[in-house]
């Protein structure tokens, strides 16, 4: 085995390409998206080493286009969860055992990959499969995706740095951090490829062996991306691919002895349900698992009197309807100054009147399709309840249709109710309420907005007085993991921003970060005595 204190590379965020008609970037891109659209790809789990096809077929269509068909995918059963935990479990020691730079190189080679070979094809995957622009897909699949495994194999290096201070003479105090006693279990959503691919890596990373099951409608790219980690040379059975009903994966897993963890990024009720299974199922576990998720938001931009009116309408337009409002980060409630919603109101519907939507195929789309069928009716009852509630007023928007895609415009509404049902419910669509307040009631509406939602992931202050922004920096302080000032609550970049929320939004453990790494490894404290006692009697004892 090599000896030594090894330098990785200096991580830095991937630079997002822009796409603009008649670029390399762009011409590769419609490429891939071309050649993706040509053939009906069989995508098939990945077990061990073995890609297994079990017969039991499902379709994916993207969501913008549902009669085209763009690949179907081997659905699995209790036995594949098992083969999967098995395969995991047999890899364990070998993977645990690999220097620790070994395991570095494979996932900087992976984000190489991502970055480079197949930048095209991540985001084309991305794009048709999860009806995200192309720089939607850019920013998510291809920068952020890199970022992460770049940024965590330096997290990693820091981890495993910290080392006690103190060694007294005849003494050396060490710790080493060991991965996971067991397996993890992954549980990624539809709305980031960088999150299904950055939930399995990130324990993979310190050791541990994962089984990994993608919400349905990211399986397009979740291939693609088990495909570059087979490439960037991960051995087989340390991450294994599964598309298992859930309840039926969760009966197999969370009654496993070898459960050792869940990484998670879904919905409240799923994660809840999740926690209360492990805790009844507490006693069959070798170990206390690891329980950390991510479970969305209902998040919020507050606008002072003092605020740019231009600066809060931009923040709004971008912040809830880009990928349709389907980020866990995406502003879905907004408070506005009395003084201010005339010139807002104005500014928000001259640039949703300039905004495409359609497919993303054609790059001048703002917005696209919202991912199933499902989302589009829950969307499409909620709008059209508000519609036909007198006390409502439709801002902009309203409209929907699902004969080609599933396409809801983007929805404005102003309610008189700061409690009204889309203030409080996360719908996870291009939809934004909006309530507007009195200017001399901003302390009062801090604390509407700070007790009107289960959730805190992220939230914006609009203000050019200082004092405002101060007073409520410190009164929002528990209303969101990451807080915006003077922007939107959408963007957190690796590295700089790490993300995530706590009450109902998760578990706060900050994915993009060294904080997140450090659920996946268990520490050893080790102490070594040179020159050991040989009596037992003390001096006082004289």
């Amino acid at each position: 085995m090599l000896k030594g204190f090894f330098n990785v590379p200096k991580p830095q965020n991937e630079p997002v390409l822009n796409y603009a008609p008649g670029s390399a970037e762009r011409a590769s891109l419609e490429a891939a998206l071309k050649e993706a659209r040509a053939v009906v790809a069989d995508i098939p789990m990945y077990i061990g080493a073995q890609e297994v096809r079990t017969g039991k077929t499902l379709e994916l269509r993207p969501p913008h286009d549902h009669q085209h068909l763009l690949a179907t995918f081997h659905e699995g059963d209790a036995s594949h969860v098992t083969a999967a935990i098995d395969a995991a479990l047999a890899a364990k020691a070998d993977w645990e055992n690999l220097a620790w730079e070994q395991r570095a190189a494979i996932f900087l080679k992976a984000a190489d990959l991502i970055s480079g070979p197949y930048r095209a094809k991540i985001n084309a995957a991305t794009m048709l499969g999860q009806s995200k622009n192309a720089y939607q897909a850019e920013i998510d699949a291809a920068c952020e995706f890199a970022d992460f495994l770049r940024f965590n194999v330096e997290y990693m290096t820091e981890i495993y740095g910290q080392q006690p201070p103190v060694s007294p003479k005849g003494i050396w105090n060490r710790v080493e951090q060991r991965p996971l006693e067991g397996f993890v279990f992954a549980l990624t959503p539809f709305n980031f490829t960088a999150i299904a691919g950055n939930l399995p890596a990130s324990a993979a990373m310190m050791g541990n062996v994962v089984v990994w099951k993608p919400a349905y409608p990211q399986i397009f790219a979740a291939n693609v991306i088990m495909q570059i980690f087979i490439e960037a040379g991960l051995p087989a059975g340390v991450v294994n691919l599964i598309y298992v009903d859930g309840p039926v994966a969760g009966e197999i897993i969370f009654n496993h002895p070898d459960f050792a963890g869940i990484h998670f990024t879904g919905s409240t009720g799923v994660f809840q349900n999740i926690w209360q299974t492990i805790g009844t199922n507490i006693h069959k576990y070798k170990t206390y698992p690891r329980i950390v998720g991510e479970t969305g938001g209902k998040d919020f931009v507050l606008a002072h009197p003092s605020a740019n009116a231009e600066v809060v309408s931009t923040a709004l337009v971008r912040g809830a309807f880009e990928y349709q409002g389907q980020k866990c980060s995406a502003a879905s409630r907004a408070y506005i100054p009395a003084s201010s919603w005339p010139a807002v109101k104005e500014n928000v519907q001259r640039d949703l009147a300039s905004i495409k939507m359609g497919p993303v195929e054609d790059f001048s789309n703002f917005v696209n399709a919202v991912i199933t069928e499902a989302s589009f009716d829950k969307l499409a009852r909620y709008i059209d309840a508000a519609k036909a509630d007198e006390s409502v007023e439709l801002i902009a928007g309203g409209g929907h249709d699902k004969s080609k895609g599933w396409f809801v415009e983007p929805t404005v509404i102003r309610v008189n109710d700061p409690h009204y049902v889309t203030m409080c419910e996360e719908l996870f669509g291009p939809v934004l309420t909006v309530y507007v307040y009195e200017d001399d009631k901003f302390e009062e509406t801090m604390d509407i907005l700070d007790k009107t939602s289960i959730y805190a992931l992220t939230g914006s202050i609009i203000s050019q007085d200082r004092y405002a922004i101060a007073q409520a920096t410190q009164r929002l302080r528990n209303a969101a993991g990451n807080f915006y000032i003077n922007d939107k609550p959408t963007g957190a970049v690796v590295g700089q921003q790490p993300f995530g929320g706590a009450r109902g939004s998760g578990t706060n453990d900050k994915a993009g970060s060294m904080i997140n790494l450090l659920r996946w490894v268990s520490p050893r404290t080790i102490k070594e005595t040179f020159d050991s006692p040989k009596d037992y009697r003390y001096p006082f004892l004289g």
